[in-house]
This record gives C-alpha cells, structure tokens and sequence, in this order.
C-alpha cells in the first residue's frame, strides 16, 4: 500500500507535522516545568488590606473581589488563627471567627522557616498572590488562598 508514491507522499507529511507537535509539545512541557516566579518579598504590593474587611469584602461579592485581586499581590495584616504543617511545607490561616471564613497562605520555600515560627494569636503582615475566593456550600463559608507568601514582619 506504501508503495504507491501518493501515499508515501501523504505518510511523509504525517510523519513531518507529527514529529512538529511532538517538538513544540516538548517545548511547551519544558517552558512550563522550569518556570520560575520573581520573589514576591521582592514584588511592588498591589493591595494593602485587613484581614477581617478583606474576607468580608469577598462575602459580599466573590465574583467581583476575584475581578480585583485575582494575580494580585496582596499584603494582609491578621491574627493568625491556625497553623496548618503539612509535610514539608505549612499553610497559615487567617479566619473571620464570626463567619468562618478564611485567607490561607501557602508559602515559598525560602519563607518556610520563618512561617513555621507564627503562632495562633500573632499578628503578622503576610504579602503574597491572591489565587481567588471560592464559597464552599458544604462548609457554608468563603475561603481566599495565597500562593507564593512572604512574612512581612514578624
């Protein structure tokens, strides 16, 4: 069937396009998995807000708060409220004890240290990526989360 010269010419092409994708797949897959971001101790605030109004401004309306603060950087000032470790890495959470809802901070690495010393009941200056507010219906309460965090103070 591949002797006929139509479709060796056909498969000759497939064999082309298809080694194409195969190269810009990879170039894709390499680009995403070596990805960096610039230190966000070192990224120009966005926002400076309050925990408390911060959260309720995402009760209020998630839709539009996501609009705002989406890919923002952030600094909140709390009380932290829970500490959550998790393997190597540890989650800070600042809650709203009349709603339940809550900003949880997800930190880099070279931040770990310094976040693993907060405490239930410390005040802390936290600055990192607002990801979005999402409204849990099974919990009944809103959440916002942080990536990539830095302690302000401390």
């Amino acid at each position: 069937m591949l002797s006929h010269p139509k479709n060796r010419k056909i498969f000759k092409w497939a064999a082309i396009i298809a080694g194409g994708l195969l190269l810009l797949g990879g170039a894709l897959y390499f680009y995403f998995a070596t990805l960096t971001h610039d230190d966000t101790a070192n990224l120009k605030v966005d926002y400076n807000v309050e925990a408390i109004p911060f959260i309720r401004e995402f009760e209020k309306d998630y839709q539009a708060a996501n609009k705002k603060y989406a890919e923002k950087i952030i600094s909140v000032k709390g009380i932290v409220t829970a500490t959550e470790p998790a393997d190597t890495t540890i989650n800070i959470k600042m809650t709203d004890t009349i709603t339940g809802s809550y900003l949880i901070f997800a930190f880099q690495d070279q931040d770990m240290a310094q976040a693993k010393n907060l405490k239930p009941g410390d005040e802390a200056v936290i600055k990192g990526s607002c990801s979005d507010g999402i409204y849990s219906e099974i919990l009944g309460t809103y959440f916002v989360s942080f990536k990539r965090s830095t302690i302000e103070n401390n």
